[in-house]
């Protein structure tokens, strides 16, 4: 018995439809992964949402124009981090590198692990902040009780002057909040033992 041409010709329409729509929705699950990265890539190429710069090595020309930078430090909560920078602003010449420290201690009875994001603002000034040394750029442990030095060396690109929506920016301020490592639990988020209403 001979099939039908048409339903022949239509169960490979089908098929092909399924085939198309799968590697669809794959290509989609891919670009979902890849946006997160691509993003932040993006946004350290142009200093977009005020994504500061990392280098390897500090400038080459200083100019004799100021600029102040200003200190901001926050802790997310579930974290029982004190955070704060040791100096609230410096001002520096542009292009001059300069080192500042923030200092972090745990104040909970057991090991923490935090994770540090950061901008600058104005945003324009983002693509003109070059960071050569950050404790930002990895993960930081702290024991129970223990206070550590974090060090950010950085510098102004002298490009900034050049430039017609940053050239007259005489303040920046950089900013770091401070995130639980993903990996652990909040310490805000653990049980405490519920006490007997009798005892009390």
């Amino acid at each position: 018995m001979s099939s039908d041409p048409n339903e022949v010709t239509k169960t490979r329409a089908n098929k092909r439809v399924v085939v198309a729509c799968s590697a669809f929705v794959a290509s989609m699950i891919g670009v979902s992964y890849a946006a997160v990265p691509l993003y932040q890539l993006f946004c350290q190429v142009t200093g977009y949402g005020g994504t500061t710069q990392r280098v390897e090595q500090m400038s080459d020309t200083v100019l004799d124009r100021t600029i102040k930078v200003r200190f901001d430090a926050n802790v997310a909560g579930g974290l029982p981090w004190d955070f704060k920078p040791v100096q609230r602003e410096v001002e520096l010449r542009i292009g001059e590198t300069v080192q500042v420290s923030y200092t972090a201690m745990n104040t909970s009875d057991v090991a923490t692990t935090g994770q540090a994001t950061f901008n600058v603002t104005p945003m324009a000034a983002g693509a003109y902040f070059n960071k050569i040394q950050c404790f930002c750029f990895t993960e930081s442990e702290l024991k129970p009780g223990e206070t550590i030095d974090m060090p950010v060396v950085f510098f102004v690109d002298p490009a900034i002057v050049d430039d017609l929506d940053a050239k007259d920016i005489s303040t920046i301020t950089l900013s770091y909040t401070f995130f639980a490592h993903a990996s652990e639990k909040p310490v805000a988020a653990v049980a405490e033992p519920v006490q007997d209403r009798n005892t009390l």
